[in-house]
């Protein structure tokens, strides 16, 4: 059976429009008969009022999270008002969310924001794994002067292998030495 679209508005005061669908069956058809006016009428009408009243009290993180729970208590409820009258509900699906345009938009800007956020704190942990591991080259160097050496030459063998039109003025390391002693901490 189909449930109407029902207006509901969320926890988190967001309007949404919800439509349902339940699948059920007669299990005492005279009770079905003799204990309602209409059961199908009155399902829909127990249906639509539970609705309101779950979804209502749902944040709306949890409409799209925790559909299958939502699902399950609409039956538990819903099942539990028509057992009386020999209607046993199997299941209940909610079908469609559906938000207002503007809304669309502002849950739209806050994935966006959040996504920027995870981007940056990425980026700033990158940039702290790099600082710590050229600190630890620098402790390196500062013991051993030679790696410093090694490590120029080494430069200047990956300039000489990309064949490009770079002129090279080998300097020799020493003179340099007062200025890296200069940077070096003490």
């Amino acid at each position: 059976m189909e449930v109407p679209s029902q207006d509901v508005i969320t926890r988190d005061n967001i309007s949404v429009k919800v439509n349902a669908v339940i699948f059920l069956r007669v299990v005492n058809p005279q009770r079905a008969v003799v204990a309602v006016q209409d059961y199908l009428h009155s399902t829909s009408q127990v249906a639509q009022t539970t609705l309101r009243s779950v979804l209502g009290q749902s944040q709306f993180d949890d409409l799209r999270s925790k559909r299958d729970d939502i699902n399950a208590e609409l039956q538990r409820i819903i099942d539990q008002q028509t057992e009386p009258w020999g209607v046993k509900v199997a299941a209940v699906e909610v079908k469609n969310v559906d938000i207002p345009q503007d809304m669309q938009r502002a849950i739209a800007r806050q994935v966006e924001a959040e996504r920027e956020r995870r981007a940056k704190i990425i980026y700033a942990e990158g940039e702290f794994q790099t600082a710590q591991k050229l600190a630890e080259a620098a402790d390196v160097i500062s013991r051993n002067p030679a790696v410093l050496q090694l490590r120029y030459l080494q430069t200047l063998v990956e300039i000489v292998a990309e064949k490009n039109s770079t002129t090279i003025f080998p300097i020799p390391i020493d003179t340099l030495a007062p200025f890296i002693e200069g940077l070096l901490p003490k």
